[in-house]
């Protein structure tokens, strides 16, 4: 990927923990959780606990989605999730008809449908009630890794000149029976007796990226988007490979031969941690081998501990917290950020303050 990147000029999101980017990076700085138990009840008969945002906080849905046949309860949740993230993300934003929108969204299980769907971009605009440019808009239904996918090829499309102003965003939630019970009967939910688990979570996550050429004087960029690689891990957790942790690691590699050479030392690491020890072996593999990018005092956050695991809305939220940190002073940069899926795709950014 080209060294000079994109900034990014607007960020949007909605979790467990706010209902808007700013509420949610003051409450992950100071340490609140939002998790609880919910109505739904696991194969022990005790209730799951989760990271959900309050139902009360979230839009109905649109009148003309009400009634669409066919439309299940996850993408509906979904909907109202992402609805609220793009309007915060493009509040006051002009020419948005011309703005594409890139979404990562959840991995399909096995043997089971798409779960947000062919028309799910269609269905956002109305939604959220904004036009946006939908022939160049694409959805990356990868799981965990999806937004920062997306991310990479938002860059490129800014780089490369096919576009100026780019939406990259990730929506997901674990609120859904069939899902919550697959991964029930797989022992992967937090729960007495399980110990190696992590808790369901939801959320949306946007992020207005665009060129250092269409900046207006009155817009002030909060950050830049120097690098995004993806990769594949061959031994993911649903694979009969030997898990040897080399897609992270490699993807890592990528990432930093695809830097400026002028920049600086790893200070942060946002970590694709959900709770799950599965991918502390791949973080352990991908440091040591590019443990010569990290400053020796490097500074590591795992929001999940807060709002749970946000499954495909965690790459955006996670870099959109990266980039009011260092806005604010608060965060040190560059900040390394990267997300691994339950199967093959494993992704990392590298951001840095605007002062960097």
């Amino acid at each position: 990927m080209p060294a000079d990147g994109a900034v990014i000029i607007g960020v949007g999101m909605v979790t467990a923990v706010g209902i808007g980017a700013k509420q949610t990076a003051a409450s992950v700085r100071a340490g609140i959780a939002r998790m609880g138990a919910t109505s739904v009840y696991d194969k022990r008969f005790q209730p799951f606990t989760m990271g959900l945002v309050p139902d009360e906080a979230l839009p109905p849905l649109a009148p003309p989605l009400e009634e669409v046949v066919g439309l299940t309860s996850r993408q509906m949740r979904m909907l109202r999730l992402g609805a609220v993230a793009l309007q915060e993300v493009l509040k006051g934003v002009e020419g948005v008809a011309a703005i594409p929108v890139l979404l990562g969204t959840a991995e399909a299980l096995p043997g089971r449908a798409d779960p947000a769907g062919e028309l799910f971009l269609t269905q956002l605009a109305t939604q959220a009630g904004i036009t946006f440019n939908l022939q160049r808009s694409k959805v990356f239904p990868q799981g965990r890794a999806a937004g920062l996918i997306a991310l990479k090829e938002g860059i490129e499309r800014i780089v490369s000149g096919q576009a100026t102003q780019v939406i990259v965003g990730g929506v997901d939630t674990y609120l859904d029976l069939y899902l919550l019970g697959t991964l029930d009967m797989e022992g992967r939910i937090l729960a007495e007796g399980v110990m190696d688990g992590f808790v369901p979570g939801e959320g949306a996550g946007f992020l207005l990226l665009a060129s250092d050429k269409v900046l207006s004087a009155e817009q002030k960029p909060m950050a830049r988007v120097v690098a995004v690689a993806t990769g594949v891990e061959k031994g993911h957790r649903y694979s009969e490979e030997v898990y040897r942790g080399d897609g992270l690691a490699g993807t890592m590699q990528m990432l930093f031969e695809s830097a400026p050479p002028s920049s600086e030392l790893v200070r942060t690491v946002y970590a694709g941690f959900n709770g799950e020890n599965f991918w502390a072996k791949e973080w352990g593999v991908a440091y040591l081998r590019s443990k010569d990018k990290f400053d020796e005092t490097f500074r590591t956050e795992h929001p999940v501990d807060c709002f749970g695991d946000p499954g495909a809305a965690l790459g955006p939220v996670t870099v959109g917290l990266a980039a009011i940190g260092m806005q604010k002073g608060y965060l040190d940069g560059p900040s390394l950020i990267w997300c691994s899926s339950d199967r093959e795709p494993r992704a990392a950014a590298l951001v840095q303050g605007m002062a960097n």
